[in-house]
């Protein structure tokens, strides 16, 4: 008789994302926002260049915070060595 294979890890998680509703509000809002972003800018092309510029300072401003973040963990693992 052979032994029953343990689950996939994989297999675990996508159970756990179908068994929980709240998962698929979590994926179908950013869709619908998307969306309608698309028909913002078909509509009115000027929102593109505001978005595409709010894209670009969220992301900068990201990065500055992650470089900090880099430098205060370089800073924490030099001073334990």
């Amino acid at each position: 008789m052979v032994a029953p294979m343990p689950m996939c890890p994989m297999a675990e998680t996508c159970k756990g994302m179908v068994e929980r509703p709240r998962s698929s509000l979590l994926l179908t809002l950013p869709g619908i926002i998307l969306v309608v972003l698309g028909i913002v800018v078909i509509l009115e092309p000027r929102i593109l260049v505001w978005l595409v510029a709010l894209a670009l300072i969220v992301m900068g401003a990201a990065m500055l915070m992650m470089a900090r973040f880099m430098k205060k963990v370089g800073a924490r693992w030099q001073s334990e060595r």
